[in-house]
């Protein structure tokens, strides 16, 4: 079964609360075990010492260990003087207890037994069946131990007078097994640890599960868009949330979906716009045919350069549809090479001064000395030129002006195209380059194109890693600037 995101995220969550936990339980056991037993090898020193002390008052009043060496129950009083205490010891009932009466060295620092156990008293007792007496040569004198040679034993000194005249070790905590209390209260710390690991499990549990669904949220709301846009309903928005690589990702969602519907928008309007600028010269086509098959109109001359007027609009229109077919596809065909961009300004302006004179234009170019070298298709960018010039010619009232000025500064070549009056409204500049879009709708097909000459011109020069954007223009009418990346100064 394949487990859906928030569930693995959920598992992810858990697994590494898991493992964090269990770490930190058994790191938190290890160092309790060891400061605990630290704790227990302080504490066996202490009563050591203690004892250390009454059995050197003993020895400095006997002069030797021989009053102990068959008298277990002077050694067991000497080290531990509390009879309870020594009865648990040494395994022994508390009626077996060595009679009150027993006569010891005058001088031994013993308490009376009946006194009270201070806890100071308590931290520093011993278990006498855990201690072994050695003389100054290292020969046992007391003890149950026997394992005297073991390296790993507390020891402490006996001294009388300045003079080591024996010693008391015992083994160290790590090196024998707790007991009583002690094994009690490590017993309840390592139970009260895992019983907290496992309340923080479940805590961490119940927060991963609220975490993932938390952060699952803004997936489902991107998914429910994904399942409109793929239905085709391109209303459909995300509200951005979660964390800044999602809220990120809505936002990118939100302008592909505003991004489809305008497509969506202009491809009807695209379609109905075709359909109004093919339908137009149609029209006037089937009219002046009819006429001159109804004897309306005389077949002359004039009739039938009015009909090649429109059939060459018609066909016009046509293969500038099919350019920007092309040009869309990525099929419009280019040869590239490294030619001079002033030389085909003054061919295309050449080309166009007769006609611009005859309609009462003054078409002027501003070219720097020198070569102009650009990396670039010599046919496109002629399209590209006779394009502006003839779109500049058509919207420029007579008497006016054409300048076209080529310039070069670091690294980009520049080209503009300035006319006098009318100007554009600087709300349409951004939109002179779409597809059948012109300032004035209603404009007559004698005076305005079709609106896709400016749209083939930004497709000529985006296929040469340029730029081209409108402004108002300095003579008063419109700029058309265009920049190219500078070619090599090496001329094919």
């Amino acid at each position: 079964m394949q487990l859906r995101l928030w569930q693995r995220l959920f598992l992810a969550f858990a697994a590494l609360s898991i493992v964090t936990i269990a770490g930190f339980v058994v790191w938190q056991q290890r160092n309790f075990r060891s400061e605990f037993i630290r704790y227990l090898d302080q504490r066996m020193t202490l009563g050591l010492q203690a004892a250390s002390e009454r059995l050197g008052e003993a020895y400095a009043e006997q002069g030797s260990w021989d009053f102990l060496r068959n008298d277990r129950t002077s050694f067991e009083m000497l080290v531990d003087p509390y009879p309870s205490r020594r009865g648990r010891a040494s395994g022994r009932a508390a009626d077996d207890a060595p009679p009150r009466n027993k006569k010891l060295p005058s001088e031994l620092p013993l308490r009376p037994i009946d006194a009270v156990e201070s806890p100071l008293d308590a931290s520093t007792r011993v278990r006498v069946n855990r201690i072994l007496l050695l003389d100054a040569q290292g020969a046992p004198v007391a003890g149950e131990w026997t394992l005297v040679d073991d390296d790993d034993v507390l020891r402490v000194a006996i001294r009388v007078g300045g003079k080591s005249v024996g010693s008391l070790i015992t083994r160290k905590a790590r090196t024998r097994s707790l007991g009583g209390s002690d094994l009690a209260f490590a017993v309840s710390q390592r139970s009260a640890a895992i019983g907290a690991g496992l309340v923080a499990l479940l805590i961490a549990l119940g927060f991963a599960f609220a975490i993932a669904r938390w952060l699952i949220a803004p997936v489902r709301a991107l998914t429910r868009g994904v399942h409109a846009l793929t239905a085709g309903d391109y209303t459909q928005r995300v509200a951005p949330g979660g964390s800044i690589e999602l809220a990120a990702l809505a936002q990118d969602y939100n302008r592909l979906a505003q991004t489809l519907e305008a497509h969506r928008e202009g491809r009807r309007r695209w379609g109905a716009d075709i359909a109004h600028e093919l339908r137009t010269p149609l029209s006037v086509l089937r009219g002046e045919i009819a006429a001159l098959q109804d004897g309306v109109r005389a077949p002359t001359i004039e009739a039938f350069d009015s009909l090649a007027a429109e059939s060459d609009r018609l066909s016009g229109l046509i293969e500038d549809l099919y350019q920007l077919a092309l040009a869309d596809a990525g099929a419009l065909e280019y040869r590239f090479e490294t030619l001079d961009v002033a030389d085909l300004v003054r061919d295309a302006a050449q080309l166009h001064t007769r006609a611009c004179a005859d309609e009462g234009l003054v078409l002027e170019t501003v070219l720097p000395g020198g070569v102009v070298p650009i990396h670039g298709d010599a046919r496109r960018l002629g399209q590209l030129l006779d394009n502006l010039i003839v779109n500049a010619r058509r919207y420029t009232d007579t008497p006016g002006r054409l300048v076209i000025a080529l310039s070069r500064t670091r690294g980009v070549v520049q080209l503009t195209l300035d006319d006098t009056p009318p100007a554009v409204p600087e709300e349409s500049l951004p939109m002179l380059f779409e597809r059948l879009y012109r300032v004035d709708a209603a404009r007559g097909r004698a005076n305005g194109g079709a609106g896709l000459g400016l749209a083939i011109c930004r497709a000529i020069v985006e296929a040469h890693g340029g730029t081209i954007r409108a402004a108002a223009s300095t003579l008063g009418g419109l700029r058309i600037l265009i920049e190219f990346p500078q070619g090599t100064e090496t001329i094919a």
